[in-house]
């Protein structure tokens, strides 16, 4: 085979005489994204662009003659990264592809073989692929993708998940015509799309013995870290907090010999940079501390520029606090994969713990949602919103996502806890994985397969209060285990009283009490998150008109003393105004 270059994104159309105008300014928005030269592909009835990452990653452009394949965002097969791995890939690929225990990582695929042209995403479908009502337009940036709509209309559903749980969930964008290719489904690009089901399901491991089943998921842990390991070296950025997902992924790098360069988000005296800081000298390593809102000085007449940069460089909707900022969050981005290292997340941990916070016992799935995904009040709600009708329809995608569609009974515990990485992770960290795996590979060792159906069979006991994560630290790397954590233990030790009266509290409270939860809280005082952003009306005058023309029609913004919220809504006011000759009504 022929190797090309790089890939971090794509953007595909169908050859008509609409073509030409669209792939133009497609190469305008990427540019924009930050992107370098497209590398031109033309696939049959398609054709398009692929774009090199904005930071150095192995090869994800493999062509063969006619034929190639064109992985955006990272991807392994049988252990190897790179046109090593997807050089095999394309001459194995028998259509449509169902080859799972073979791939590892999270990306987006174009494959075009014996004439014909095939997109689908990994296992989760959590790389983000967009794609107009028709499949004319399939591409990785949303934004390239609604430009192309001559048509927008807020999508009621996907405008409020974005706003109470920072990303929709299933399919769903924020626009009724820009969707999200699910997981399962591959598209067969002709003069007419096919959609091709492929059957997948998570299967969890057999019941087993605790240590066995400690040892099991460390060797898989182990495996995956290493083609990472074989593939970067010490080119490899890690987090490293107080809590204890950073801490195992840390203990991962370490157990391969790698020596990442690690850094933590923060204020001198915040419990993590704390923590860190006693890690790092304890283990001789240096540590960089970085604080984001302090980055720089940001005057009020430098701000407009500053969140258009942000706007674009984040494809418009952002899950953290990176669009209304000093350019903190863009400059730390850069730095993880800068020079081509390797950013390493320790997202996604919870599928060894309980992240729901929920009794051991059998629930339907509407419960699930009522308690996690309700978060709002009636209060910042106009006449637009129908809590019978969100409910339904996040119950009808959470049953979806778990391959239960119709069966509204109760589900046994293990059912509820595919939840969390088939729709949760996939929307949350669906996102942040699409958008960092723009600059440059990204491995987050917790949301892959093998790791998801090894915490599958953690009896919920020891997956509480992270029993079963604490010892398979212990296991890995008992040094880094011992050191003190922001639960007021280390890992080695019993769980303090403390943690342990936090987690039985927020269990032993029934689902119709959590839906009540957010909005108690919001009586008792103005509530924030942990990514700020510059929000008061000085700045936000700059960027957005402060009556909200487009989002007034679904929020009340007078009182809403909630600022991650009001960042979310200002986030998508900040887009209506972008794309406003598009959207109707």
């Amino acid at each position: 085979p022929r190797f090309g270059g790089l890939m971090a994104g794509f953007y595909l159309c169908r050859d008509d005489e609409r073509a030409e105008g669209r792939i133009a300014a497609a190469r305008v928005q990427f540019a924009r994204h930050g992107f370098g030269t497209p590398v031109d592909l033309a696939a049959g009835d398609y054709r398009g662009f692929c774009v090199p990452c904005i930071h150095g990653s192995p090869d994800n452009l493999v062509r063969d003659g006619d034929d190639f394949i064109a992985v955006a965002g990272t991807a392994v097969h049988d252990g190897k990264l790179g046109a090593d791995g997807l050089g095999a890939m394309l001459a194995e690929f028998n259509p449509p592809f169902a080859d799972w225990d073979s791939l590892s990582g999270h990306a987006g695929f174009i494959v075009r073989k014996a004439g014909r042209t095939w997109v689908f995403g990994s296992f989760f479908g959590a790389f983000q692929i967009f794609h107009d009502p028709g499949c004319d337009v399939i591409s990785t940036s949303f934004l390239a993708v609604a430009a192309a709509c001559p048509r927008l209309t807020w999508d009621a559903q996907g405008l409020y998940e974005f706003a109470f749980n920072v990303f929709p969930t299933g399919d769903d964008s924020v626009f009724a015509e820009v969707r999200r290719l699910g997981p399962g489904c591959q598209l067969e690009l002709g003069a007419t799309v096919r959609r091709h089901r492929v059957a997948q399901a998570l299967e969890p491991l057999s019941p087993r013995p605790r240590e066995a089943l400690l040892a099991e998921t460390a060797e898989r842990l182990r495996s995956l870290t290493g083609s990472y390991a074989a593939a970067y070296g010490d080119r490899v950025q890690c987090p490293l907090s107080g809590g204890l997902d950073s801490r195992l992924a840390l203990a991962l790098l370490r157990d391969a010999g790698i020596k990442p360069h690690v850094y933590v988000y923060g204020a001198p005296g915040d419990a993590d940079v704390e923590i860190a800081r006693a890690i790092a000298h304890g283990e001789g390593f240096d540590l960089e501390v970085f604080q984001k809102a302090a980055w720089r000085p940001m005057p009020t007449q430098d701000f407009a520029a500053q969140v258009e940069r942000n706007f674009h460089e984040v494809d418009a909707l952002a899950t953290d606090g990176g669009l209304f900022d000093n350019g903190g969050n863009a400059h730390a981005r850069h730095a993880r994969q800068s020079g081509g290292q390797l950013a390493v997340s320790g997202g996604c941990g919870e599928v060894l713990r309980n992240f729901f916070y929920l009794p051991d016992k059998h629930l339907r799935a509407r419960d699930v949602m009522s308690a996690f995904f309700a978060r709002y009040t009636e209060r910042d709600l106009t006449g637009e919103f129908d809590g019978t009708v969100f409910l339904d329809r996040l119950e009808d995608k959470a049953l979806e996502a778990i391959g239960h569609s119709g069966d509204h009974g109760p589900l046994d515990r293990v059912e509820i806890e595919k939840l969390y990485p088939a729709m949760r992770c996939r929307a949350f960290f669906g996102r942040e994985i699409s958008l960092v795996a723009r600059h440059g590979g990204y491995f987050m060792p917790f949301y892959e397969r093998p790791v998801v159906e090894a915490g599958l069979a953690v009896p919920m006991a020891d997956k509480d209060l992270g029993r079963f994560e604490s010892a398979l630290l212990a296991r890995i790397d008992p040094k880094l285990a011992a050191y003190p954590s922001a639960y007021g233990h280390s890992f080695t030790e019993p769980p303090s009283l403390s943690h342990r009266f936090e987690e039985w509290s927020t269990r032993v409270r029934p689902a119709w009490m959590r839906r009540q939860s957010y909005a108690l809280r919001r009586r008792i005082g103005p509530m924030a998150d942990d990514h700020g952003g510059l929000l008061t009306p000085i700045y936000m005058g700059q960027v957005v008109d402060l009556h909200f023309p487009h989002m007034s029609r679904f929020f009340c913004m007078k009182g809403m003393n909630d600022s991650g919220l009001f960042r979310r809504i200002a986030t998508l006011e900040y887009l209506g105004q972008h794309l406003a000759g598009q959207i109707a009504g």
